[in-house]
């Protein structure tokens, strides 16, 4: 179990909502991570690739940054099984591909922008992660 932090996890929201709004206001970009990433693959060239490469640096920084500083325990997946994760990684490729963004794109930039298309997929999101979670769960045995 993870301990329940609200005011950790309100701050971490207050954050992520005040950089969506920062790329938007300033770059009128969506705060999705899998258009930033998928641009840093070709044919992308563009003047933004310093600040995709930052930012792709900065999910991976980050959290290291926090474990050096706070000593926090290194966070290891549930599964060792490695080609169910293999799977699991490129159905999330697929479902995102599909769905024209991501869940930080549709459930942060996309719903605050009221638009339809993101709900339909952050209902699809939520509802597919509830019942996995209860496969999992329930009918597995895990």
């Amino acid at each position: 179990m993870t301990e329940f932090t609200p005011i950790l996890s309100a701050a971490g929201g207050v954050l992520i909502g005040l950089a969506a709004v920062m790329l938007m206001a300033f770059n009128g970009r969506i705060a999705g991570i899998s258009g930033i990433l998928a641009r840093l693959l070709p044919p992308y060239a563009d003047s933004e690739l310093p600040a995709r490469l930052a930012f792709a640096a900065g999910l991976v920084g980050a959290p290291l940054l926090y474990m050096a500083l706070t000593r926090a325990p290194i966070v290891q997946t549930v599964s060792s099984n490695v080609p169910l994760m293999i799977v699991a990684g490129l159905l999330v490729g697929i479902g995102t591909t599909l769905a024209n963004g991501c869940t930080s794109g549709h459930g942060i930039s996309g719903l605050s922008r009221f638009s339809p298309r993101s709900l339909a997929a952050v209902v699809t999101f939520m509802a597919t992660g509830l019942i996995t979670v209860f496969i999992m769960r329930h009918l597995s045995g895990g």
